[in-house]
């Protein structure tokens, strides 16, 4: 994965607050995998338009960080959910 490309959650996967649980989860079919704060804030900016690099420019500036410093990590995120059958990724 990298920075162009545009990353969409594919039919059947969403974010979904688990109220019994009181936790934010990422529902696959027959899966879930319950999301930190750091994971829903970059699935919330998934958005089948977003690249990867315009989510980390996003993120930069919610959270005052360096993009280079994020981006990384969101394609590491992303690239592990991609694996897992959570994300597809549309190449640019």
């Amino acid at each position: 994965m990298t920075g162009s490309d545009v990353p969409v959650l594919p039919r059947g996967v969403r974010c979904h607050h688990d109220r019994a649980r009181g936790v934010d989860v990422l529902l696959g079919p027959e899966r879930v995998l319950i999301l930190d704060a750091i994971g829903l804030a970059i699935l919330t900016r998934v958005d089948g338009q977003a690249t990867v690099s315009d989510i980390a420019a996003n993120l930069a500036t919610v959270y005052e960080a360096p993009q280079d410093v994020i981006e990384p990590d969101v394609v590491t995120y992303l690239t592990d959910l991609r694996d897992k059958g959570f994300v597809h990724v549309i190449p640019h």
